[in-house]
C-alpha cells in the first residue's frame, strides 16, 4: 500500500469517525416547516421621536426577547436580520394572533415605589386595571412585592446605557438620564424612598417593563430624605457584569425609546405537515437511494457496491456538517439533501466510465492503473461541474432568504460532501478492492473491465449526431417558443412570497367544492380570494393582505363548509417584502448566469462558455414555460429548483466540453464538429447513467414526497430531462456554429494564398 493510499485512508476514517460522533451527539435544528410553529418577521419603523436605526433595533430586540419568554414557548428563537428586521420563531404556536399582539405592542416602562412585601393571601403577578391602583408583582429575586402607582414612565427617560467606573470600585453600572419633568419626578420618588431605613423593602424603586419587574434597586444611604436624587440623572448599581448592565440599559431604553414595529412576514405551519414532510422525504430518500444503489451495482458490479457504501458515508457526513454548523434544516433544504445523493452518484459514474476507457485501451497495465487514470482524468470535469453548482448554492445563500436560503446551505454542503465521498472514500475502497488477488483474477467482477452496453452500441453504430446540428438547434428553438408561449398566454402564477398577501392551507375532513368556498368567502367580505382544491381533501386560500382577525374569519368560513378543517399552513407576506423577494430572485438568477458564464469563459474558450450559458437559459425558460402551462406556482421553492436545474445543465455541458478540450489538445487536424461528435458519444454512457441515478431519486420525491415536495421534484425532473437533451443537442451544436464563425476569415478579405496569387499575375 502506497503512502498516498494510506494518507487517504486515514483521512477518510478520521472524517467518518468525527461525522459519526457529531451525528450521535449533536441534533440538527429543524425549521418550523418541519416541526410546526409560527415565524414572524418584524420590521422597525421610524417614529416622530425616534429613528429606527441599528441601535433602536437592538433595544427593540431585547424588549421582544423578554416578551417571547413571557409567552412560555419552548426553545424560542429571536434574532436580528439586517439593519431593521427581527425574526422570531415560536415552535408549537399555531394561533399567531396572540403572539403577534404581544410582539407588536409598544413597550410599557414605568417606575414604581415599593410599598413592602406582599402578604401571602395577595395575588401574585396580577396587575390591577388602573395605574393609580397598587400592583402585586414578583421582583427579580422572585419575592412578591406591593408597588404603588407609577411615578414615571418610559417617556420620561432620555437614555440609559451600561458604563464602567473602575476608580470608584463600582464596576459596571447603568447610567440613566431623564428628560423634562422626569428629573423632578425621579427626585420625588427617590426622596420618598430615602425616608425609609436601610434594608427596608420600601427603600427600593421598582422598574417595571410590560408588567414585569426587571430591576428594583435600593436608594443609596447617602441620599437625603425628601430631597432624593436630583440633577436629572442617576446610577443603578448592583455588581453587574458587562452583559447584565448592557441588557438592563437596553431594556430601560426600550421603554424610553419605543420604536414601532410592523409584521412584514408571518408563517404558521401545522405540526402534521412537518411530520408528514419528514416522513415522506425520508421514505423517498430510502427508496430513491436504494434504487440508485441497485442501478449502479447492476452497471458497475463490485465498484458500484463500493460506491453505494460511499453514498451512505456521504449521508452521514452531510448530516454531521449540518449539525456542526448549526444550520437549520428546512423543507426545501431536506429536498436538497436528498437531491445531492444524485449528484454524489455523478462523480462516481464519471470516474468509473473513464476507468473503463483506460482499461479498454491499456489492458496490459491492469485494474489499478486503469482506476488511477480514471480518477485523474475525471477530476477536472468533476471539479468544474461541482464548482458551477457551488456558485448557484452561494448565490442562493447570499441573495435569497428564508427556506430558499436554507436550501442553498444544504445544497452547498451536499456538493462538498459528494466530492469527498467520491474522490476520497470511493477511491480508498476501490484501491483496496482492486489490490486483492482474488479480484485481479476476475477483472470483470469490478465492472470496469468491460465497456458497457451503451458504449458497445455506440462503437458499432458510430452515429454522426452533429451532422444535423442545425436541425437540433431548430428543434431546441421550437421547444423554447412552445414553452415560453405559455408565459405569454397563461401568465405566471407568482406565489405569495413574490406578490405579498396571505396564503392559508387547510386539510378538510370532507372535500370542499372550490366554487362553494369562493362564494362563501365572498359573502364573508373576501370577493377576491383565490381558492384551489386537491383531490385528497386539501384546500388553499390566497388573498391580499389580511389581518389576523380577518384570517380567523376565513378559518370559520372554511370550517363551516367542511365540517372540520385543520389549518396546516398560514403565510403572510407584506408588500414591501414581496417586492424585495422578487427583486432578489431576479438578481439571483441574473447573477447565476453571469457568474457561471465568467467561470466557464475562464476555464474554457469563450465559445464554450457562451454555448453553455445559452443552453442553461434555454433549460430555465422551458421549465418556467412548462410551469406556466401547468398553472403551477412560481414561488421560493420553485426558485430553488430553477437554480438547481441551472447547475445540472451546466454540469452536463461541462462534461462534454471538458472532453472536447481533451480531444482537441491531442488532435489538431480533425474538424471541430467531428471532435464534438466524438466527445458526445464518449460521454453519453456517463450522461445516461447519471441521469438514471437522478431520475430514481426525483421520481421517488415526486411520487412519495407529498404535496409539499411534488412541485419541487417535478421541476427538477423536467429540468434534468431537458438539460440532458440540451447539453448534447443545444450546447454542442451552438459551440460548433460559434467556433466556425470565430475561426472563419472576414467575408470581405481573401485568404492569404489568394492574395499572393493575385499579386503574381
Amino acid at each position: 500500500m502506497t503512502r498516498a493510499i494510506r494518507v487517504r485512508a486515514f483521512f477518510a476514517l478520521a472524517v467518518l469517525a468525527l461525522s459519526l460522533y457529531i451525528t450521535l451527539t449533536v441534533p440538527v435544528r429543524l425549521g418550523l416547516d418541519l416541526r410546526g410553529g409560527t415565524q414572524i418577521v418584524l420590521e422597525t419603523r421610524d417614529s416622530p421621536t425616534a429613528k429606527a436605526d441599528s441601535e433602536a433595533t437592538d433595544r427593540t430586540l431585547e424588549v421582544l426577547r423578554h416578551r417571547v419568554d413571557a409567552l412560555g414557548v419552548a426553545e424560542p428563537s429571536i434574532a436580528r436580520s439586517g439593519e431593521n428586521r427581527i425574526i422570531v420563531e415560536l415552535p408549537g404556536i399555531q394561533d399567531p394572533r396572540e403572539a403577534a399582539d404581544v410582539l407588536g405592542r409598544t413597550a410599557q416602562l414605568a417606575f414604581h415605589p415599593v410599598l413592602g412585601i406582599a402578604d401571602a393571601d395577595e395575588t401574585s403577578r396580577k396587575p390591577l386595571p388602573k395605574q393609580s391602583a397598587e400592583l402585586v408583582l414578583p421582583d427579580e429575586s422572585g419575592q412578591s412585592v406591593r408597588l404603588g402607582p407609577s411615578a414615571l414612565t418610559g417617556a420620561d427617560v432620555e437614555s440609559a446605557e451600561a458604563r464602567i467606573d473602575q476608580q470608584s470600585g463600582v464596576g459596571w453600572y447603568v447610567g440613566v438620564d431623564f428628560k423634562g419633568a422626569g428629573g423632578d419626578a425621579w427626585a420625588r420618588l427617590t426622596g420618598e424612598a430615602a425616608c425609609r431605613p436601610a434594608g427596608d423593602p420600601a427603600r427600593r424603586v421598582a422598574i417595571v417593563l410590560d408588567d414585569k419587574v426587571i430591576s428594583s434597586p435600593q436608594v443609596n444611604s447617602s441620599v437625603a430624605c425628601r430631597t432624593g436624587i436630583a440633577g436629572g440623572s442617576t446610577q443603578i448599581t448592583g455588581s453587574f457584569s458587562r452583559d447584565e448592565a448592557r441588557e438592563l440599559g437596553l431594556l430601560i431604553n426600550g421603554g424610553a425609546l419605543p420604536v414601532p414595529v410592523e409584521t412584514v412576514e408571518q408563517r404558521t405551519v401545522g405540526p402534521t405537515l412537518g411530520a408528514s414532510a419528514i416522513e415522506a422525504s425520508a421514505r423517498a430518500a430510502v427508496i430513491g437511494t436504494a434504487l440508485t444503489s441497485l442501478f449502479i451495482i447492476a452497471v458497475y458490479r463490485l465498484l458500484g457496491a463500493l460506491a453505494a457504501v460511499a453514498l451512505a458515508c456521504y449521508g452521514v457526513i452531510s448530516y454531521a456538517a449540518l449539525a456542526a454548523l448549526g444550520a437549520t434544516l428546512t423543507l426545501p433544504g431536506l429536498a436538497g439533501f436528498v437531491l445531492a445523493i444524485g449528484m454524489a452518484v455523478d462523480a462516481n459514474v464519471l470516474v468509473f466510465e473513464r476507468a473503463r476507457e483506460e482499461y479498454a485501451a491499456r489492458q496490459s497495465k491492469g485494474l489499478r492503473a486503469a482506476l488511477t487514470a480514471g480518477f485523474r482524468n475525471a477530476f477536472s470535469a468533476i471539479a468544474d461541474s461541482n464548482i458551477t453548482t457551488l456558485i448557484a448554492a452561494g448565490l442562493l445563500f447570499f441573495l435569497a432568504s428564508g427556506p430558499v436560503r436554507g436550501f442553498g446551505v444544504t445544497l452547498g454542503i451536499g456538493v462538498l460532501a459528494s466530492m469527498l465521498s467520491a474522490l476520497v472514500i470511493t477511491r480508498v475502497l476501490a484501491d483496496y478492492a482492486v489490490a486483492r488477488r482474488s479480484v485481479r483474477r476476475r477483472p470483470r467482477l469490478t465492472g470496469i473491465a468491460d465497456t458497457g452496453k451503451v458504449r458497445d452500441w455506440l462503437v458499432r453504430r458510430d452515429p454522426d449526431l452533429m451532422r444535423r446540428r442545425r436541425t437540433w438547434l431548430a428543434a431546441s428553438a421550437a421547444a423554447l417558443v412552445l414553452a415560453t408561449s405559455g408565459i405569454a398566454l397563461r401568465g405566471l402564477d407568482f406565489g405569495v412570497e413574490f406578490t405579498g398577501g396571505r396564503l392559508m392551507e387547510y386539510s378538510t375532513s370532507t372535500p370542499v367544492d372550490a366554487d362553494r368556498a369562493r362564494d362563501a368567502l365572498a359573502d364573508a367580505g373576501l370577493p377576491r380570494a383565490v381558492v384551489q382544491t386537491s383531490g385528497d381533501g386539501d384546500l388553499s386560500v390566497r388573498t391580499d393582505q389580511l389581518s389576523n382577525a380577518e384570517a380567523a374569519k376565513v378559518d370559520r368560513t372554511i370550517g363551516d363548509l367542511a365540517g372540520s378543517a385543520d389549518k396546516i399552513r398560514d403565510e403572510l407576506i407584506g408588500p414591501s417584502l414581496g417586492d424585495e423577494l422578487r427583486r432578489g430572485a431576479l438578481i439571483a438568477l441574473a447573477s447565476a448566469l453571469a457568474a457561471q458564464l465568467l467561470y466557464l469563459a475562464v476555464r474554457f474558450r469563450w465559445t464554450f462558455g457562451t454555448s453553455a450559458v445559452a443552453a442553461m437559459a434555454h433549460d430555465a425558460l422551458i421549465l418556467v414555460g412548462v410551469f406556466a402551462w401547468l398553472g403551477k406556482p412560481i414561488d421560493g421553492v420553485f426558485l430553488a429548483a430553477l437554480l438547481t436545474v441551472i447547475g445540472y445543465s451546466v454540469n452536463d455541458s461541462v462534461v462534454v466540453f471538458d472532453r472536447i478540450r481533451e480531444l482537441s489538445a491531442g488532435d489538431r487536424k480533425t474538424p471541430f464538429s467531428r471532435l464534438a461528435n466524438t466527445a458526445i458519444l464518449q460521454t453519453l454512457p456517463r450522461t445516461v447513467n447519471t441521469g438514471m441515478g437522478a431520475v430514481f431519486i426525483l421520481s421517488a420525491l415526486t411520487l412519495l414526497g407529498g404535496d409539499s415536495l411534488t412541485d419541487f421534484a417535478l421541476a427538477l425532473l423536467i429540468g434534468i430531462i431537458v438539460g440532458t437533451y440540451s447539453s448534447m443537442f443545444t450546447a454542442a451544436p451552438l459551440a460548433i456554429e460559434l467556433q466556425a464563425r470565430s475561426t472563419a476569415p472576414p467575408p470581405d478579405v481573401k485568404p492569404r494564398s489568394a492574395q499572393r496569387g493575385a499579386a503574381a499575375i
